[in-house]
């Protein structure tokens, strides 16, 4: 066929441009065959790839990873993805990935005042602990993110309260600073890290200011009282209160006294701490010395402005043997110290 087109082309002088189509039209067609070939080599190996390192997420297991680690869905979609759905690892990572993006923010927001934030209150039988962790804004110490925060601080010094195994006859009273609580542990994390994922999601400076906690024997007590209550609308946030001023006061009280009023008197007690900012305790044959008194018994009880405090327990048979207070933001001067 080739031959016959040849020979008629030359017939008619026109064998350079029939020889040019048909060298052409050969061509084409091998270049066709080969872009094919290799196409379908491509497809082939994409597959192999995808199929190792870029599985589709899982639908329900993209859900379950939002809800659980608080990150976006791109990056929760991109952690299953690399991992191959396995939940776990991917979770891992991205809590690598979020700790070392607020380490990073930490350090350039470390100069930022934090003059906000929460005093949380965590109790547990004969134990509780106080803590202080600051913020920039009120903004973000409303956030459920940043309570979190604080509940984890208040778990991690509750445990080191309650690891103090010594037989009390007395009450035991510590305090953490700020540096001290940042190497404590917090599961399977220290709260340095856990402070970094705070900033890192919420984007302002954080510092974990300091801690107290308390022990107790069976016969003596503790009144707590919390002021400017933030309520949490997060379930998992029910076994601590948050605010803006704490306080705990240590009690010794006769047998005579209900349960019931034990803890409405502490309360009270805690209440006045609060309001009245007393130095010390005193005793009870301190006289008042009219308002600038700062020694909690001989001042005008609070609530009953008539009586001093020392007034108002003597009835009840309650001595006030020692109490701590926590305003947040405050400049303490030094917070390891004794009211008695």
């Amino acid at each position: 066929m080739q031959l016959y087109l040849l020979q008629a082309q030359e017939q008619r002088g026109t064998f350079a441009s029939s020889y040019c189509v048909l060298s052409y039209s050969g061509n084409m067609a091998a270049l066709c065959s080969s872009l094919r070939a290799k196409l379908l080599w491509r497809q082939q190996v994409g597959l192999l790839h995808t199929g190792v390192r870029l599985l589709a997420a899982d639908k329900e297991l993209l859900v379950k990873l939002r809800k659980r680690t608080g990150y976006s869905f791109i990056n929760c979609k991109k952690a299953l993805e690399q991992f191959s759905n396995d939940f776990k690892q991917a979770e891992t990572w991205l809590h690598q990935q979020a700790q070392k993006e607020g380490w990073d923010k930490a350090s350039k927001l470390q100069g930022r005042k934090t003059t906000e934030g929460l005093v949380g209150l965590l109790q547990d039988g004969n134990t509780s602990v106080m803590v202080e962790v600051n913020c920039e804004t009120d903004f973000v110490a409303r956030n459920s993110k940043f309570q979190q925060l604080v509940q984890q601080v208040a778990v991690s010094t509750l445990r080191h309260c309650q690891s103090h195994q010594e037989n009390m006859s007395s009450y035991v009273k510590g305090f953490l600073s700020g540096e001290e609580l940042l190497q404590m542990k917090a599961e399977e994390s220290l709260l340095k890290d856990q402070l970094a994922l705070a900033i890192g999601k919420l984007g302002e400076n954080m510092t974990m200011k300091r801690a107290a906690w308390v022990k107790t024997p069976s016969d003596i007590f503790i009144g707590s009282y919390m002021h400017g209550i933030l309520v949490a609308d997060v379930p998992s946030l029910s076994n601590i209160t948050f605010g803006k001023y704490g306080a705990l006061v240590i009690c010794k009280d006769s047998d005579s006294n209900p349960k019931s009023n034990i803890s409405e008197v502490g309360r009270r007690l805690g209440q006045h701490v609060v309001g009245m900012n007393p130095l010390s305790v005193g005793s009870l044959e301190d006289e008042s010395s009219g308002e600038t008194e700062t020694k909690m018994l001989a001042q005008s009880f609070l609530l009953e402005p008539s009586l001093t405090v020392g007034q108002y327990l003597q009835p009840r048979g309650i001595n006030v043997l020692d109490f701590i207070r926590f305003e947040c933001g405050e400049v303490a001067e030094s917070t390891e110290s004794s009211h008695t």
